[in-house]
């Protein structure tokens, strides 16, 4: 199983989480370190990461997440409970639909050199679409019947490993995050466990040394 992918890159983050909470043997592959044009053969859609399984390639970290938890079922990455399985998805799917696909680099990007946007109105954007999101988790979290100490439950699983991915490109981002006291609180906790530490950017190869 090889996971290609990069170090800055909040998918592929929460793809590395989720094999390390499960600890799943992988190899991690730096797209750097493919020859030109070869990622592109390997997944049409070209956006990271991808999950090499015996050349088989899974696309889209909602997909292999899915196939992660279906095929490594223990530990589970998901509540036992039925609606706690759905509000931990839905939780994790507004970051990865609603936030991430909205602020990318790719996104901005196409903002400021085909649309002409300049870089304060760029800045605009992704602070709307992220300090919109953030109010929203905040506030789900604060409306949960039982304050767990991560997202919803006892361990981490399927939202904390969306969340800590996020928060941290909301800094990169220049994103003011001292409003949202429970997710910081969850994302300190998960900080501490050695799977989230493993799958931080600076602990891949390809993070730059210098």
């Amino acid at each position: 199983m090889r996971l290609l992918s990069r170090w800055q890159n909040s998918a592929g983050e929460r793809v590395r989480i989720a094999l390390h909470l499960k600890a799943i043997s992988f190899t991690y592959v730096p797209v750097s370190a493919l020859e030109p044009g070869e990622y592109a053969r390997l997944n049409p859609q070209g956006l990271l990461p991808a999950l090499d399984i015996d050349g088989r390639i899974i696309a889209q970290s909602s997909a292999i997440l899915d196939y992660l938890e279906g095929t490594y079922p223990q530990p589970s990455l998901l509540p036992a409970d039925p609606v706690v399985r759905a509000e931990a998805r839905a939780f994790a799917a507004l970051i990865a639909s609603e936030m991430h696909s909205l602020s990318v680099q790719r996104v901005r990007r196409f903002l400021q050199s085909d649309m002409g946007v300049d870089d304060e109105k760029v800045a605009t954007w992704v602070n709307h679409w992220l300090v919109l999101g953030l109010e929203a988790l905040e506030e789900t979290l604060r409306r949960r019947p039982i304050q767990w100490s991560f997202c919803f439950g006892t361990d981490p699983g399927w939202a904390d490993l969306h969340l800590v991915p996020q928060l941290s490109a909301a800094r990169r981002l220049g994103i003011d995050l001292s409003a949202y006291a429970l997710l910081l609180l969850t994302e300190e906790r998960c900080n501490e466990l050695e799977a989230f530490q493993l799958a931080r950017p600076e602990a891949q190869a390809d993070f730059p040394r210098s």
